[in-house]
């Protein structure tokens, strides 16, 4: 899964800092902390931070890998 947060956007409301403690950190008063590449277990923690952002200043896409790049055929 890929994570993006649009910074510019995000106001340190820390809504998903508390939802999403092994993926968002706050650093200070309003800088966001957050590891863009995240684990598919965390899939359900993450679209309840994007779902409580209150500026929707995150997004949450799957990042699915072609078959051929797995199995090492062209």
């Amino acid at each position: 899964m890929r994570l993006v947060v649009d910074l510019n956007r995000c106001q340190g409301y820390a809504q998903c800092a508390f939802l999403a403690p092994d993926v968002f950190a706050m650093h200070g008063e309003e800088g966001l902390l957050y590891d863009p590449e995240t684990d598919e277990a965390q899939r359900e923690k993450l679209a309840q931070a994007a779902a409580a952002c209150p500026v929707q200043a995150i997004l949450v896409d799957s990042v699915e890998t072609p078959a051929e790049a797995v199995s090492g055929e062209r």
